[in-house]
Parts: C-alpha cells; sequence; structure tokens
C-alpha cells in the first residue's frame, strides 16, 4: 500500500432491529491511516442493550462503498469474538501485509457486529476460504477442494420463517408479484417453496425495505423479475435481497471453521441440530435415533423453529439440518474440476441446466446430508416440505 492513500474514513452501520431482541449498533466508526505508515487505526462505539458478548467483523471497501472486496483480515484489538460493548473500541489494521502497493482515494471502512440474537445479518468478512471434500469421506461432487476467494457479504442469521415470509407476501400481492410457500408455525421455516417462488420473494423483499432489487427478466436489467418461471438476470451489485451462491453459502456454514465435518466441528447429535439420527456413520454420535424426539409431533414436516439450536462461529442457525436450503447456482456434479469454479466470487456454472443447488440437509435427512461440503440438487420447481432458503443482502 502506497502512503497517505488512506483518509478519514466515517461508515458506520447497524443491524436492523425485528421480531427477537435488540439488535447491536454501531456508531461513531472513525479509521485513518498513520502517517509514515501502513497501519489503519480505526475507532468505533459499540452497544447491545441484551448482549454482553459480541463479534466485530471489518469490510473494506476501495470505491466508496460500491463493492467491500478488500482483502482485509490481519486485525489486532477490539476485533473477532468475545467483545464487550463500550465507546473507543480499538482495532488496527495491517493494511500493508493484506493490501500492500494498492492506491486509492476512496477507502472506506464498515464495522459490524453480531450477536446470539436470530434476528438480522451476519457479516461474512472477505477473504479465502477452502471448500470441498477435506476430510476424504468420498463425496465425488465435491472434489478437488480448492482455496476460493469472497468479497464480504451479509447473510441473514436464520432460514426465512413464516412471520418473515408473511410481511412480504402481503407486500408482494399487491404490488404484481406471484409466489407461494408453507410453514408449521410462524417461527418455524418457511417450506414447500420452489427455486423461482424463492427468488421472487427476494424481489419483493428488497422493494418493500426500498432497496435494489436483484433479479430482472432482461438483460438491461430493467424489468424487474416478479411472475412466472424463467432464469433471471441479476444485478449482483445491487443492495436488494438475493438467494447465497453455492461458494458462498459454504463459507458461511463453516463458520470460520477449517476442513471440519460440520459447522461446528466433526460430530452431530440432536443437541446441535434437527435431522433424522442413525447409526450408519461414525460420526453421529447422538443419545436419540430417528426424528428429533422434541420436533416430532403431529403431521409432517417435523420442522423446528428458527434458532433452536447454538449458532456457528458468525452467529448463524441452522446451517446444518432443519430445512434444506436453495442456492443461486447451477447444479453440475463435476464443477470444482472446471477452472470456472475457482475464480474470485464464483456464482456457478453458466447454465441453463436440469438442476439448483440445495444445501444444509433437513428434518428427515441423515447426517451425511448436514456435513458442509455435503452437496444437494433439485429442478426449480421442486416444492417439498423440507426445502426453504435464507438470504444475502448486498451493502
Amino acid at each position: 500500500m502506497n502512503r497517505g492513500i488512506l483518509h478519514t474514513l466515517i461508515l458506520s452501520v447497524v443491524l436492523a432491529p425485528g421480531i427477537y431482541a435488540a439488535a447491536p449498533a454501531v456508531t461513531n466508526v472513525r479509521a485513518s491511516q498513520r502517517p509514515g505508515s501502513e497501519m489503519v487505526d480505526i475507532y468505533y462505539d459499540l452497544t447491545d442493550a441484551d448482549s454482553s458478548e459480541l463479534t466485530v467483523f471489518i469490510a473494506v471497501s476501495k470505491d466508496n462503498g460500491a463493492t467491500w472486496d478488500v482483502p482485509a483480515y490481519t486485525f489486532t484489538g477490539a476485533y473477532g469474538g468475545n467483545i464487550s460493548p463500550g465507546n473507543n473500541k480499538y482495532i488496527v489494521w495491517n493494511a500493508g501485509n493484506d493490501w500492500d502497493g494498492q492506491f486509492t482515494t476512496q477507502c472506506k471502512v464498515r464495522v459490524v457486529a453480531n450477536d446470539l440474537d436470530p434476528d438480522g445479518f451476519a457479516l461474512i468478512p472477505a477473504g479465502s476460504y477452502w471448500r470441498g471434500d477435506l476430510l476424504g469421506e468420498g463425496i465425488a461432487s465435491a472434489i478437488p477442494t480448492n482455496s476460493i476467494y469472497l468479497s464480504a457479504f451479509e447473510i441473514e442469521k436464520t432460514e426465512v420463517t413464516r412471520a418473515r415470509w408473511e410481511t412480504t407476501y402481503q407486500y408482494g400481492i399487491l404490488h404484481g408479484f406471484s409466489f407461494a410457500a408453507s410453514s408449521k408455525g410462524d417461527s418455524h421455516p418457511v417450506h414447500s417453496v420452489d427455486w423461482f417462488s424463492a427468488v421472487k420473494w427476494c424481489n419483493a423483499r428488497s422493494e418493500l425495505e426500498g432497496r435494489t432489487p436483484c433479479y430482472y427478466m432482461d438483460s438491461s436489467l430493467s424489468a424487474i423479475y416478479k411472475t412466472g418461471q424463467l432464469n433471471p438476470y441479476v444485478k449482483w451489485t445491487a443492495n436488494g435481497y438475493r438467494l447465497p451462491t453455492e461458494a458462498e453459502w459454504e463459507k458461511a456454514a463453516r463458520g470460520g471453521l477449517s476442513a471440519r465435518r460440520f459447522p461446528w466441528g466433526d460430530t452431530i447429535t440432536h443437541n446441535q441440530a434437527n435431522y433424522h439420527s442413525s447409526t450408519s456413520v461414525f460420526y453421529d454420535t447422538s443419545l436419540t435415533r430417528d426424528y428429533h424426539p422434541s420436533y416430532a409431533t403431529g403431521l409432517y414436516p417435523f420442522t423446528s423453529p428458527a434458532a433452536s439450536f447454538q449458532p456457528n462461529g458468525f452467529g448463524l442457525y441452522d446451517m446444518a439440518g432443519n430445512v434444506w436450503e436453495w442456492c443461486w447456482d447451477w447444479y453440475d456434479s463435476g464443477w470444482y474440476a472446471n477452472s470456472g469454479s475457482q475464480v474470485n466470487d464464483t456464482r456457478g456454472p453458466t447454465g441453463p441446466m436440469s438442476f439448483r443447488v440445495l444445501r444444509g440437509g433437513w428434518w428427515y435427512s441423515s447426517a451425511i446430508y448436514a456435513r458442509c461440503a455435503d452437496r444437494g440438487y433439485g429442478t426449480p420447481t421442486d416444492v417439498d416440505n423440507h426445502i426453504g432458503f435464507r438470504c444475502v443482502r448486498g451493502f
């Protein structure tokens, strides 16, 4: 990094309040490059009404906030987990280590705090991670393993619930949208939602909140996708809601861990996820078997309320089990061997193909499907009581 390129950078983020609890607030952000050095000092104030320990991440933009893809990860100070609320929290970014030799006069720093409240979004920092069958368990579609670089993005902490779905649904049907889903209860994830409905619902949610929709019917990105079944064009720079790419989903699911089978480690039990337990694999060590005993009541589906289990390292819930989650990508079993799978911010095969990617396992799937590396798929028209989704949100 050339000296003097980072001017005073001011940017604050407040996570949106929701139906569960108060979200943390980051304010009074101040950032500046030390004269004659490649170190950046970042100060911020952090408040949260109901959490004493928070996780703090940093995103950096080189183009005044249009994108947040600067590879920033060498931080010391009040960064990472177990950060208590307070004023004048202090972080040092070693920009020379991460971004040496670069020049911009439009640099911005974004400070985001996540807590254990299940509402809202979590920031996944820019950087690389290893994806695929890192444990060599014979997942043919998840080899070869490779290191993938992704820009920073925000992902919903929970799967979309009926309570969240309904508000957007009511708006959508009055504004020309068509989509459908079911759910077992307001706090449960929606299910029986096809890929097209999930995409159109994301657009309606964007409109409702005054954000720019991501999905369009035409290459000029002027006709918002609202009805029917088509393969939409995507405005990737929009600040609206969309489905995660498969690469984004796996990075988020791993929660900052590397080469682990599940979002929390290498074994799974009913204390950690809603899935169908059995003795068929050694890493399923649950003391209870079959369907989850707490949720196998009444009629199918046996979904669990959002955030019924502990989150992963990024503060995300149900990245294993409950409902399978749609991703943007077309499914290709040999995709990981394609050079296109390894480019920065990879978004999957060009398509069209027969299937879209599904990730995370579901309430009646075995532990095999709950692994971070496992790749599922379905036709975009599939409407099953074990398929739902969560959103990614643009900056």
